[in-house]
């Protein structure tokens, strides 16, 4: 039987391991909820939000699907999370935002919460995963640099570890590819779970 996995997720970023992973998916189009994106609940930890985000998007996406196809079908979700101080940096606005968020986390470490969550035959799969990023100090020159590069945009903390912000990273404990978006392990151990490790370890 070929198996359908939908990737319900708008980040190129998350398409683009799928793709090295050679693992064949579709991405699901979902249309964006009214009101604010992702908001944040009053008190709630950066882990909460992570995973309440990830189950909030996989139940859209299920919705969206419509009752046959989210039956038969593989759907994955997935959030990334950028907190320091349990403080949660959202996708920068404006340059003005992305310098702020770049000369807070400049000389510092903070945690990358990834969370995932798979939904297959009426079951659902969840991981989270914590990872720590240290910054080295970062000179306002360097911070307006990248900022004019416009890589802040459009991601959590207002930094992308797998472009130009690599040169600002000095440590990294933990997994690459989740804070890229995409926590390729925690995705295994819930194919696995899920009976659907088939998709893995496809000849090209």
């Amino acid at each position: 039987m070929i198996m359908q996995l939908y990737l319900a997720s708008a980040s190129a970023r998350r398409h683009q391991i799928l793709n090295e992973l050679n693992i064949k998916h579709q991405v699901l189009h979902v249309p964006s909820p009214e009101g604010e994106d992702e908001p944040i609940l009053p008190g709630e930890h950066p882990k909460e939000y992570a995973k309440r985000t990830a189950h909030e998007k996989l139940q859209r996406a299920l919705q969206w699907l419509g009752e046959k196809q989210s039956k038969t079908a593989a759907v994955l979700c997935a959030d990334t999370c950028v907190a320091i101080d349990n403080s949660i940096l959202g996708k920068p606005e404006n340059n003005a935002q992305a310098a702020e968020f770049l000369q807070t986390l400049s000389n510092r470490s903070h945690w990358v919460f990834t969370a995932q969550a798979l939904s297959f035959n009426g079951e659902i799969y969840q991981s989270l995963s914590s990872n720590e990023v240290v910054f080295r100090k970062l000179s306002p020159a360097e911070i307006k640099a990248y900022c004019a590069t416009n890589e802040p945009f459009g991601k959590a903390g207002g930094y992308g570890i797998q472009g130009q912000a690599s040169f600002f990273i000095k440590a990294l404990r933990g997994r690459y590819s989740a804070v890229m978006g995409l926590d390729i392990y925690d995705l295994y151990q819930l194919l696995k779970q899920a009976g659907l490790h088939q998709l893995c370890f496809k000849s090209t």
